[in-house]
Order: C-alpha cells, then sequence, then structure tokens
C-alpha cells in the first residue's frame, strides 16, 4: 500500500497532465526569426503551464484565369499549410509535452491573425519574430505594432529573430 501523503492530490496531477487556459500563439511561416518565435513560445507555455496555439495563413492565390487552376493551386496551398503545421506541431509536442491548438486561415496575414485572436478568447499572448536584417521586423511586426497594438485585447511579444536558444530560457 502507498502513503497517503506521498500520493499527489488529484488536481495537482490533472494540472500536470493538461495546460493551463494560457494560449501562446505563434505564427508560422518559413522565415528565419520563426524559430526563436517558436522556442520563445515553447519556453513560456512550459513556466506558464500554457499551451501553444499555431496559426498559417494561406495567402489567396492571385491566379484567377480558369477556375480548376486556382482550385488547385488552393488545395496544394492547404496541402502544405497541413504538412507545415504538422511538423511544427510535432516540435511543440517533444518541447512541452503538449499537442498545440492548430489554426490555417487564407487571407491576407495580419487580418486572420487579428481575426483570430478576437475570436478565440483563450489565446492570452502573440508571440512574433522580428527579422534582424537592414529591412524592419518584417510586415507583420511592423503592421501589429504600428498600427493595431493600442486596438488588440492581448500583448504581443516581439522577439528578436537572432537570440538563441541559451538567451531565450534566460528571459523566460
Amino acid at each position: 500500500m502507498s502513503d497517503p501523503e506521498d500520493t499527489p492530490p488529484a488536481a495537482e496531477t490533472e494540472k500536470k497532465q493538461s495546460p493551463s487556459s494560457r494560449t501562446f500563439l505563434c505564427v508560422v511561416d518559413d522565415t528565419e526569426e520563426f524559430g526563436a518565435a517558436l522556442q520563445f513560445a515553447c519556453h513560456r507555455a512550459n513556466n506558464a503551464d500554457g499551451r501553444v496555439a499555431l496559426i498559417y495563413v494561406i495567402q489567396p492565390a492571385e491566379f484567377q484565369h480558369w477556375m480548376a487552376v486556382g482550385e488547385r493551386m488552393r488545395e496544394e496551398a492547404r496541402e502544405e499549410a497541413e504538412e507545415m503545421l504538422n511538423v511544427v506541431a510535432s516540435v511543440v509536442q517533444k518541447r512541452t509535452g503538449h499537442m498545440p491548438v492548430l489554426y490555417v486561415r487564407e487571407g491576407k496575414l495580419s487580418e486572420e491573425v487579428v481575426k483570430l485572436i478576437k475570436e478565440e478568447d483563450g489565446v492570452s499572448l502573440l508571440v512574433l519574430g522580428a527579422a534582424t536584417g537592414t529591412d524592419g521586423p518584417g510586415p507583420l511586426v511592423s503592421y501589429l505594432v504600428e498600427k493595431m497594438t493600442g486596438q488588440l485585447r492581448i500583448p504581443v511579444t516581439v522577439v528578436p529573430g537572432n537570440l538563441t536558444e541559451d538567451e531565450i530560457i534566460n528571459i523566460t
């Protein structure tokens, strides 16, 4: 028989098995700075007993001359989005122990991110990676920080894309 004092309370066991309602949203793309943003989101989720959510926004196809070709392009973009999200989701699961919440949207990136934040009450922080080149932090970061920050209901964390994992661990 086990000693009752050695057995954790049910609430404590449940807390270890499932994350809290704090959700850290990260935009999935193919930029270099995405890696730093994802590492930051995973470390914050671990430290806050939260979870990571991933959004991939499919840009609308500009080629609309033939409906069948446009539809096929859309299908291919959707498949690519799902493949990328599955790869990133497996990384998140390894880093946090939890499957992330996945979102695929189609439209303009900045608009779809803002819409998702408005629709999903559980999202508590938006994590973005900032480009380190001379062209600025990137179009999404620029748009959200310059035009939308005061209108969002959650904070936005901009992670410099050149941070190392050790540096990210030290600040989370």
